[in-house]
């Protein structure tokens, strides 16, 4: 059955685009969601007319999910979870944690069903998550899964205190290079 697609069906089509689909997928969910409608003469006219403004719509889908990756791509979220022994979590990161760290730390809203996680976040550590933000735009980013008990300035304290063992190992060096 050829229906026109009203917007995008993510792996069928986008918006304007006449597919062929099974009829029991058009009748029981295409055309009730008011995501398709049937490819008669009509509608195909109808469709000639819209292209011009399908074609714009489009432009500025494209435009916005460039803008989005280009304010995501290389970015690193970070996550607090439950941490048991050995770097295992209690549960898994899910999408919509993701989602919400995403929208809390770069204020910029993503739809969770549109974060692709190849394999279970399940580790501390860092993954690499890819977001479909549109067709074949996607962007990449390090997911930081962290220890919710962990000291947030854990990180800092080491640098601190390896670099004052660097100053100390310096002073060290040059008093040696005095005395001699």
């Amino acid at each position: 059955m050829k229906v026109i697609l009203l917007e995008e069906l993510r792996g069928k089509g986008g918006e304007g685009d006449v597919i062929d689909v099974a009829r029991g997928f058009a009748n029981n969910y295409l055309l009730p969601q008011h995501i398709a409608i049937l490819a008669t003469k009509g509608n195909l006219k109808q469709l000639e007319q819209r292209r011009k403004n399908i074609a714009k719509r489009e432009e500025v889908r494209i435009g916005n999910a460039n803008d989005l990756k280009s304010k995501l791509d290389g970015q690193v979220i970070t996550i607090a979870a439950k941490v048991g022994d050995e770097g295992q979590l209690f549960g898994s990161v899910t999408a919509q944690m993701i989602a919400d760290a995403i929208k809390e730390q770069k204020e910029v809203e993503v739809d969770r069903r549109r974060i692709e996680i190849r394999k279970a976040v399940k580790t501390t550590g860092e993954h690499e998550i890819d977001i479909d933000l549109y067709r074949d735009i996607k962007a990449t980013v390090k997911l930081n899964v962290v220890d919710v008990e962990a000291p947030a300035e854990a990180p800092e304290v080491a640098v601190a205190e390896e670099i004052e063992a660097e100053q100390a190992a310096e002073s060290e060096a040059e008093q040696t290079a005095d005395a001699e």
